[in-house]
């Protein structure tokens, strides 16, 4: 019998009155390997690193070299790596646990253990809306409160144009509605970001355990490999999508528009 995924996690046990998904497993487990990775390096930090930390190294300089592309400048990427680097490895990290085997096929009870966390829109959800904030927030630290709610309602401009006649006001609330429209673009960018994640890594998920209810263990692979290739576009993207806001938001404007 082919199970096919729903769109909600399935709820595998409560702590208190928290339902624990199997979403959540992967999570944990995720967490928990950024977790051992991190206290390995830590310990084994050198001047002289073997090869477990130059790999990482490798990594982490790759990573710098295709912000830079995207920021111009060094010191924006390394300000902002502490996010957008947590969200690539994670959401990398979490794509891939997906493929890992037993996946889709350990039970607790009648529900699947281990599931891909990215295909959990709250998840996904979550994860645009601090992609979204934080850039706000460091579009306030950068270029001050007032210059930045500007990029999107020119209050004072607005209250100036009373004083220039008809044609004034009429710009005037132009540029308000405009303003209006960004904003609501600002809302979109929630919704862009984590539908587009979740719903690649839920239809992805959803071919395989098709796939493999259908023909025998070898067919799969090669959809597998190509959601490996999938989980990395898909984290890649998301990750650059929330360095550009980050980047244009921390741009001081060039002129009054």
């Amino acid at each position: 019998m082919i199970h096919i995924p729903t769109l909600a996690p399935e709820i595998l046990f409560h702590i208190g009155k928290l339902p624990v998904t199997n979403t959540m497993i992967n999570v944990w487990l995720a967490i928990i390997i950024f977790l051992i990775v991190g206290i390995v390096i830590q310990v084994n930090l050198s001047f002289r690193p073997g090869k477990f930390q130059n790999f990482f190294e490798y990594i982490l300089e790759l990573l710098i070299g295709y912000f830079d592309q995207v920021t111009g400048d060094r010191k924006k990427t390394m300000r902002f790596m502490p996010i957008v680097g947590s969200v690539f490895f994670f959401i990398l990290l979490s794509n891939w646990l997906g493929l890992l085997p037993g996946t889709g096929s350990i039970k607790f009870g009648h529900d699947m253990l281990l599931r891909p966390a990215t295909s959990d829109l709250n998840l996904t959800v979550a994860m645009a809306l601090v992609a979204v904030i934080s850039s706000h927030l460091f579009g306030f630290i950068s270029v001050g409160i007032f210059t930045h709610l500007n990029k999107f309602i020119q209050i004072g401009t607005f209250i100036k144009s009373f004083k220039k006649g008809p044609i004034g006001v009429f710009t005037g609330i132009v540029e308000l509605g405009v303003g209006l429209i960004e904003i609501v673009s600002e809302l979109a960018k929630v919704l862009s970001l984590s539908l587009r994640l979740f719903g690649n890594i839920f239809a992805g998920e959803v071919l395989i355990s098709v796939i493999s209810g259908l023909v025998s263990v070898f067919i799969p692979a090669p959809f597998m490999l190509l959601e490996v290739l999938v989980g990395l576009i898909q984290a890649s993207v998301f990750t650059m999508l929330t360095l550009v806001y980050m980047t244009i938001l921390t741009t001081e404007p060039h002129a009054e528009h």
